[in-house]
């Protein structure tokens, strides 16, 4: 394991988070002299506003901008309300939809709360600040930028990068306003250099063409070393990327999944993810970190409660995470009802079980509820349900509460009216 001179490498490497760097001795000499003077290293994160919430899978590059933040230097969040209208074609087979204006702003505003979970904002020199690419792109004339940018770009080169290769070899149709969609980023990158000393540029690793493009003009036009640094795609056992749930994604914001949700799903990933979550969802020091991974059997169940309670505290606060524990602790090891598992109000005073099962989101159909009842997988009130044209009423209320329950891992409420 190679040694670094600066405190931020050296975490980032015994945390998992390390997958490139454009030129790994220049980056480590820079925050090392920053570190040294006291003087913060400026990086940067870029999201498009595609959607009003980061999910889990986004937290890994976020929380790199945490530890960067913590080291002493200062995080830029940029949110691409320009880029968004164009749409990265990295991973993707077709052009994303367009987004009119009002559904782009509600999605800013949706990422900077997304960011404020991990990151602190402010006027101090290490407070994160966030930046609209819009603002710098509205204006600009298309020949001078045709003339100013382009000009440093090869279409040879482009070509390569594995966010254009991939879609030809793909036989998948590229509009030439994706072809763009680099130079934009690769800009952005020398923006922000130019406006607020920014050096870095920190994501994951499906960017490392966007940021390669960026560090290359930083070289070209403006005569500035840029440096690039992407953390791996984390994937459990399986090869499954992290950050979703049977195909739905875990959400940052609150508003789109409840505290008990998220806490759920870092309480049941599988026992070979627990140290490499540790690592990258929570801020316990590493020495702890070193103590929950080695735990086995039942032990290593005691390490994944730590885990959803540290990372749901990251990102949800304190109490939301005693709360979760609270509530998964009466409802697992207890057997009793919590009023905070999730829950679904009906505006009526019946409903099939299939819908109802429906509601709580936790089968996508009412073909699946029917398989999972053959199969003795739903519960009403912990009895097995067997009758899928059952219809749940206020009299199947246990205590005030009608639970309703998928194996042993999903439970939840549905309140009739």
């Amino acid at each position: 394991m190679t040694t670094f001179k600066s405190e931020f490498l050296n975490i980032m490497q015994e945390r998992g988070f390390y997958n490139q760097c454009t030129n790994e001795q220049g980056f480590d000499e820079y925050l090392a002299e920053c570190e040294k003077k006291g003087i913060p290293a400026v990086g940067y994160l870029g999201s498009d506003p595609t959607g009003d919430s980061l999910h889990v899978g986004h937290i890994v590059p976020l929380m790199m901008l945490h530890w960067f933040q913590k080291c002493g230097h200062k995080p830029l969040t940029l949110v691409g309300g320009a880029t968004a209208r164009i749409g990265d074609p990295s991973g993707k087979d077709k052009l994303r939809p367009f987004l009119d204006e009002k559904t782009l702003q509600q999605n800013i505003q949706g990422l900077k709360k997304s960011f404020m979970k991990f990151l602190k904002f402010g006027d101090g020199k290490t407070d994160a600040i966030m930046v609209d690419n819009w603002d710098w792109f509205k204006d600009i004339n298309y020949l001078a930028f045709l003339r100013d940018i382009g000009t440093c770009y090869s279409v040879n080169r482009m070509l390569t990068m594995d966010s254009v290769k991939s879609r030809l070899e793909r036989e998948q149709p590229m509009s030439f306003l994706e072809f763009n969609y680099m130079l934009l980023q690769g800009y952005d990158f020398c923006y922000l250099s130019q406006k607020y000393g920014c050096r870095a540029q920190i994501a994951g690793a499906d960017q490392w063409g966007n940021i390669v493009s960026g560090t290359e003009l930083g070289r070209r036009r403006y005569d500035i070393e840029l440096f690039g640094f992407t953390s791996p795609i984390i994937t459990d056992s399986s090869g499954k990327k992290m950050g979703k749930s049977e195909g739905n994604a875990v959400w940052i914001n609150d508003e789109k999944l409840s505290s008990y949700n998220y806490f759920q799903y870092f309480r049941n990933i599988g026992d070979a993810e627990v140290g490499k979550c540790l690592r990258i969802y929570t801020d316990l020091p590493i020495d702890e970190i070193h103590r929950l991974e080695v735990l086995k059997d039942k032990e290593i169940n005691e390490a994944k409660k730590i885990l959803a309670y540290e990372a749901t505290k990251l990102c949800r606060g304190e109490a939301d995470a005693k709360a979760a524990l609270e509530t998964a602790t009466k409802t697992f090891e207890q057997g009793a009802v919590d009023n905070n598992l999730p829950s679904v109000d009906v505006k009526k005073d019946e409903i099939n079980v299939l819908e109802a099962f429906i509601a709580l989101g936790f089968v996508a159909s009412k073909g699946e509820a029917r398989r999972l009842i053959k199969q003795s997988g739903l519960k009403l009130n912990d009895k097995i349900i067997t009758d899928e044209n059952y219809t749940i009423t206020t009299k199947d209320a246990v205590n005030g509460n009608i639970k309703l329950s998928q194996g042993k891992k999903k439970h939840g409420l549905i309140i009739l009216k």
